[in-house]
């Protein structure tokens, strides 16, 4: 078991995506604390190799999802790679203890504005409400849910100007577990 952090990044596009380039290009200056797994780089075709996937799961304490809002969810590969990798018998179920205990955590790009993911803004739903089945899978596998860390705004290009500094606030968020 190792004391770095894994970081789960799932973006299709991740070489034309602002947000989550410039959160790879930072956690990257961490090498020594985190490691980074690119699922769109590692599986373009979606063929998981299950084995390989529980094995780096099992070696570290703290995983944080990275990843879009797509439709209000996550991008199907990951959906997917969760579907395949969290089997009966080892996330879940008689005998499925291997997550538990771990420290889960979501880092996510919204295309809207924070207003906008309020009970009272354009969604009638909080960010949090949005990741709750991703919460609820977290403490399915007995694990600790650690919240979540956003940047929210990334079809506006005004809010690049920020990046940097939420760059600076992700690394944190990771540190803190």
């Amino acid at each position: 078991m190792t004391n770095k952090i894994l970081v789960i990044v799932a973006h299709p596009n991740i070489n034309t995506s602002k947000v989550n380039k410039r959160w790879v290009e930072e956690l990257k200056k961490y090498s020594a604390e985190i490691a980074i797994h690119e699922l769109y780089n590692q599986y373009p075709e979606g063929v998981f190799d299950v084995k390989y996937e529980q094995s780096i799961l099992e070696k570290y304490n703290t995983i944080i999802f990275q990843f879009p809002i797509y439709w209000f969810s996550s991008p199907p590969l990951l959906k997917k790679w969760f579907d395949d990798v969290f089997t009966y018998g080892w996330a879940y179920g008689k005998m499925g203890n291997r997550l538990a205990g771990k420290k889960i955590g979501f880092a996510v790009s919204a295309g809207s504005k924070e207003i906008d993911f309020s009970s009272t803004g354009k969604y009638s739903a909080t960010l949090e409400d949005i990741l709750l089945p991703f919460k609820l899978t977290t403490l399915y596998i007995k694990a600790s849910y650690c919240s979540s860390f956003a940047f929210y705004g990334a079809e506006d290009s005004a809010n690049f100007n920020q990046l940097d500094s939420n760059a600076s606030e992700y690394i944190k968020f990771i540190q803190k577990f």
